[in-house]
């Protein structure tokens, strides 16, 4: 089973890293495999970094040799995906919508449906956006047909739409519970819909 983070982040090193990284860390307790994507770094190595529409369907000339062609490869392995963003007025960061809008081209293969999506979602007050940004995640993950899942875990409580920090992360001991409650559920109904996932995967090769 492989678990992928994506950081939407343009800090490598920050609030929605910290959280990621972390979340990578309790899913690789479960027995995860596990990787890690810097939507930023691999988005600016596409020939045009933002989506022109240039082929309908996409045919991914944009990005073939680079290191986004090859996080996109690592998302169509994926099984369950967990992406993270700052909040940037109210919704995700560019470099996140840049970088989703380049797996088009794994929305016309099947390669997301029925992957397990889970939001992690840092701001810079309590209450600044977290909850439209976790919303604007779950809209750009139902468009391939995810499966989504919040922080709800028999081991904590019913949850809700994922884990919202306020910045500084490391400081807020709330979102580190919610952030493992979060990845615990991804794995647990990745595990429980991979037949789903290989009939889909089988399906679209043809």
């Amino acid at each position: 089973m492989l678990i992928v983070a994506v950081n939407g982040s343009p800090r490598k090193d920050g609030n929605t890293a910290y959280l990621l990284k972390a979340a990578l860390d309790e899913a690789g307790a479960m027995g995860a495999q596990t990787a890690y994507i810097q939507a930023s770094e691999v988005i600016k190595e596409a020939k045009i970094p933002f989506c022109a529409h240039c082929s309908t369907p996409c045919k991914g000339v944009c990005y073939e040799g680079t290191a986004l062609a090859e996080a996109l490869d690592l998302l169509r392995e994926a099984d369950g995906v967990i992406l993270g963003s700052p909040v940037y007025f109210a919704t995700v960061s560019a470099q996140l919508k840049a970088f989703w809008d380049k797996t088009r081209r794994l929305r016309k293969d099947f390669a997301l449906l029925n992957v397990v999506g889970g939001a992690v979602v840092t701001g810079g007050s309590r209450f600044g956006g977290q909850e439209t940004t976790v919303r604007a995640l779950h809209d750009m993950m139902m468009t391939q047909g995810m499966t989504i899942v919040g922080d709800g875990h028999l081991s904590g409580d019913a949850g809700h739409q994922g884990a919202c920090a306020q910045q500084p992360a490391r400081d807020d001991s709330e979102v580190d519970k919610r952030m493992r409650l979060l990845v615990r559920r991804v794995v647990e109904v990745a595990r429980a819909t991979a037949e789903l996932r290989r009939a889909a995967r089988t399906a679209a090769k043809g």
